[in-house]
């Protein structure tokens, strides 16, 4: 507990006598410790020689300390330099996007596995560029200009078909407990270029994905690396980024305020002990300010030129993507875009057309667009879900029929910085129900990430209840084929 403390009784100042802020402020602890350290040193003076009461000189002066989302090195050269990771939320099915299954479609209708009846896929998958590369009808666009720009990653799996934890698993690394996300983790090891702006940023649309804010948490890092979450559908960019403007005070004012907390904060740490939730609101303020004048032209998409917003198209992942590639384009770090609604236990056809067709074109227009800005060698874009699908009908879909969940298969699809292009790694069985050759854990696509962003999963750590903890817990292989 600490009491204010004012250095004279009429609380008038005396000419001659400095006004320092430490001055004005003075615990008990601090009271009775100066008060025993005093009468101590009163006898220590008669012991000891003059020269002994000097103190020592400094040798040089102490490096200032860098802030939390300076830029800072990482293990190895690695390509990426940021990250777009877009989040199909709801596990899209693989064998109806990006593994053709022929077997399947000859078994259509007919009795696997004991009582189930296999659905083959309604769509047609076709070679697309010079590798040759199979992929759906819903992934025309991006297949015919980018193919040879994708390493499509066939054999993933994980841990538990079940939404909301397979999400929260696929983004942290964790079923159990509350760790950190991976765009906390790739901030806390390299900063950011860009400190007007958040490290990572979530865009989202509307309420909450599955496993909600935990999927972009900081858990136990401190929260200067959290994710901002930005509501895209928001109607403009002021109600996008709220209480981002100070419509009551001028910037000079809110940094004299901001510098004041900082001397208080700074007081607090020596006196007492700094406090991890008191700083990272402190520097949430900090970004906030500076965000005043930078995220309002980051985040204003209508700047871009008409034949750009044309190529992104009129969905609400294209608006998402092409903020995306103007957060990269600023040196934002990580971005997620989510895209929700990819749950088709019935209605498969049509569901997942409409589906695809809200990003297909977006998709292919945010590479070309890098590609052409020269960002697509420096940034790693993801595409993917938490699961995949069966490849039986789903009993819910009666006549229409979707797809039921699957932890062991799906498909990731990975392009730009660190990956090789025009490739496919890894398979699954015959029907597509389980990964069988090169499997990918959600451990080893998170050490592949790391790796690509120069970053060894191994030796980001963070020692938190007495223990080293890092992203991919202590697994995780590196997936060296797709590396370019």
């Amino acid at each position: 507990m600490s009491s204010f403390h004012h250095p004279h009784s009429d609380h008038q100042p005396c000419s001659g006598v400095s006004t320092n802020l430490e001055d004005y402020f003075l615990t008990r602890r601090q009271f009775l410790n100066r008060v025993g350290m005093g009468v101590g040193a009163l006898s220590l003076g008669t012991l000891l020689s003059p020269q002994d009461l000097v103190a020592a000189q400094a040798k040089g002066k102490v490096a200032p300390v860098s802030g939390p989302l300076t830029p800072r090195p990482p293990h190895f050269g690695g390509k990426a330099k940021s990250v777009i990771h877009i989040f199909a939320s709801g596990a899209p099915s693989h064998l109806d996007t990006w593994d053709p299954k022929p077997m399947l479609t000859k078994m259509n209708g007919k009795t696997v596995g004991g009582a189930d009846v296999a659905l083959g896929s309604p769509f047609q998958f076709s070679k697309y560029g010079k590798s040759g590369l199979e992929v759906s009808s819903l992934f025309a666009k991006t297949a015919s200009a980018h193919a040879d720009d994708l390493a499509v990653v066939r054999s993933m799996w994980t841990d538990i078909p079940a939404h909301e934890v397979a999400t929260v698993f696929m983004n942290t690394g964790s079923v159990r407990i509350a760790k950190p996300s991976l765009g906390s983790w790739l901030v806390y090891g390299l900063g950011t270029e860009n400190q007007n702006l958040p490290g990572f940023i979530a865009l989202r649309g509307g309420g909450l994905p599955n496993g909600g804010a935990a999927n972009y948490q900081a858990a136990f890092l401190p929260g200067v690396y959290q994710g901002a979450s930005i509501n895209t559908q928001a109607p403009s960019v002021p109600q996008m980024i709220q209480n981002i403007r100070n419509t009551y005070v001028t910037k000079t004012e809110q940094r004299r305020q901001l510098d004041f907390v900082h001397q208080l904060n700074e007081l607090h740490a020596q006196n007492l002990q700094r406090d991890a939730a008191l700083e990272t609101r402190l520097e949430s303020y900090e970004i906030a300010f500076r965000m005043q004048a930078e995220a309002m032209d980051a985040f204003d998409f209508n700047k871009e030129s008409a034949e750009t917003r044309a190529a992104y198209g009129t969905s609400e992942q294209g608006k998402q993507l092409l903020i995306a590639r103007r957060l990269v384009e600023r040196g934002v770090r990580v971005v997620q875009v989510w895209h929700t609604g990819w749950d088709h236990h019935q209605q498969l056809q049509t569901r997942l057309t409409q589906k695809a067709g809200e990003i297909d074109q977006p998709l292919a227009a945010l590479l070309t667009d890098l590609k052409q800005r020269g960002l697509l060698d420096s940034t790693l874009v993801v595409w993917g879900g938490e699961f995949g699908r069966k490849p039986t009908r789903d009993r819910n879909g009666f006549d229409d029929p979707g797809r039921d969940h699957n932890a062991k298969a799906f498909s990731v699809v990975m392009a730009g910085g660190g990956v090789k292009g025009g490739i496919v790694h890894g398979a699954t069985d015959e029907l597509g129900a389980a990964a069988v050759q090169d499997k990918v854990h959600v451990h080893d696509l998170h050490a592949t990430m790391l790796h690509c962003m120069g970053l060894d999963h191994e030796k980001l750590t963070y020692r938190f209840n007495g223990r080293d903890f890092r992203l991919t817990d202590v697994a995780g292989n590196v997936v060296k084929p797709i590396l370019a």
